[in-house]
């Protein structure tokens, strides 16, 4: 792809933005870059630009920079649908996201792993699992360095692991993974989509260029993700914990068996706990058989591997109860799978920036496993009305105020969750900031037992 002397246009300036724009000043573009962010919540993006020879604009999109164009490059964060992308498309100018532009420099396989839960874990288990088998792996995309860092810094690598979001998937052009995930799709990000189809077609742009060389590994349990991988191109390699998959992998009795290589895990062993653990470990096994791993290899990088901060995490035994930081549960089918994994008396603490999903389908596992609730943020009232029949719930205003409660509630034997199921964008900066904020309301507390129990998640 030729940038030299193109008129570029890079439309959001978080660290992706930045890092496209430094890449593509290195290729000779002329670059201009546009956030509708004042300038003063910008301040760390324009330091890290200070130097280049590129015109930014900040708090506005001036129509005229995008349909005099050649080429715009969206980042993640930007909807395709505001109104000076719509011009330049009328214009004929093309429009790409990052990782759009960053496979058209790459010319190693690429593993995408998508879906709205397990995404982060999945694409770090992968990572460490090639590391263990002795591959050089860049490991990015949706989660730490966006996939064109890979081409800018001269990374050499023997495979490419990716996190990719719905919101990357609606630029591609072109990009084509070797090997696809799909992990599962539940309700997300209808503060953003129009309908749940049109988030579920987005999730399946990953299947768009690939070819019949190429394997696409899919949830058999998931109907949404199966709707979506009929009559596909690349080879189809399912993972299901509830029934015996022909040409995959599968869950049964406490093993996970590999119809691709013949061989049989032990997850029992596993330091990630949990039902959708389960899953992400298949999907992970799944690719590495695949990329050439063998079996001890990878049945020893999932039993080292630790999981992620924020994820069913646990916290601290304080007086016999149990903290888990769930904060990156950050939709109904992520505390979902939170809650399944642990066997009840769970105080849940739930709320934020609402996304627009259906509270209700929570009313089984609210029944069957939990003793509370504590809401709180924008959601709670919504919530409340949805589901807070169900259990004893209470109200208040933030986290803070949620650990209050906590403290004059929770009893011996009970588990007290953070799992949102909603964004932290009305309180926090991000669903870390959050986390780390229950993780101190939470050492705050005299600390008693310092390993979670048997019976927790």
């Amino acid at each position: 792809m030729e940038l030299k002397n193109k008129n570029v246009l890079v439309v959001g300036l978080a660290r992706t933005g930045v890092s496209v724009a430094n890449f593509l000043v290195s290729k000779g573009a002329r670059v201009r870059v546009s956030d509708s962010s004042p300038e003063e919540r910008l301040s760390k993006s324009l330091e890290d630009l200070k130097g280049l020879d590129i015109e930014i604009e900040t708090g506005r999109h001036t129509e005229g920079w995008f349909t005099s164009s050649d080429l715009i490059v969206v980042s993640p964060g930007v909807p395709l649908e505001i109104k000076p992308l719509h011009a330049a498309q009328k214009k004929g100018v093309e429009i790409i996201s990052e990782i759009e532009l960053a496979s058209r420099f790459i010319d190693k396989p690429i593993i995408a792993i998508t879906g709205t839960n397990g995404k982060t874990t999945t694409t770090t288990l992968i990572g460490e699992i090639l590391k263990k088998s002795g591959k050089r792996v860049f490991v990015g995309g949706n989660i730490g360095n966006p996939l064109i860092e890979y081409v800018l810094e001269g990374k050499k690598a023997d495979f490419i692991v990716a996190e990719i979001s719905s919101f990357q998937l609606e630029g591609i052009r072109d990009f084509r993974p070797y090997i696809s995930i799909l992990l599962n799709i539940t309700e997300d990000h209808l503060d953003r989509y129009p309908s749940m189809d049109a988030y579920i077609q987005a999730k399946g742009l990953i299947y768009r260029n690939q070819k019949h060389a190429d394997y696409a590994i899919a949830n058999s349990d998931d109907t949404l993700v199966k709707r979506l991988t009929k009559g596909i191109e690349p080879r189809k390699i399912g993972f299901s914990r509830d029934k015996e998959v022909v040409d995959g992998i599968y869950y049964r009795e406490g093993k996970i068996f590999s119809r691709l290589k013949g061989n049989i895990y032990e997850p029992e062993r596993f330091r990630i706990k949990g039902v959708h653990n389960i899953e992400n470990a298949m999907a992970s096994i799944a690719v590495c058989e695949i990329a050439g791993c063998g079996r001890d290899e990878i049945q020893e990088a999932i039993e080292a591997f630790h999981g992620l901060p924020h994820r069913v995490e646990f916290v601290a035994a304080i007086d016999g109860v149990s903290y888990y930081n769930d904060s990156k549960g950050t939709n109904i089918g992520a505390t979902m799978s939170a809650l399944a994994g642990f066997k009840g008396n769970i105080i849940l603490l739930a709320g934020g920036k609402d996304k627009g999903g259906d509270y209700n389908v929570m009313v089984p596992l609210i029944q069957e496993k939990v003793k509370g609730m504590v809401l709180f943020g924008e959601a709670r009232d919504k919530i409340n009305q949805s589901i807070g029949k169900y259990t004893d719930t209470v109200l208040v205003g933030n986290l803070n105020e949620a650990m209050e409660v906590v403290k004059k509630t929770a009893v011996r034997g009970d588990t007290v969750l953070l799992s949102p199921a909603c964004s932290s964008f009305d309180q926090f900066s991000g669903y870390a900031e959050r986390g780390r904020k229950f993780v101190e309301l939470v050492n705050a507390i005299k600390r008693v037992d310092a390993e979670p129990p048997p019976e927790g998640c």
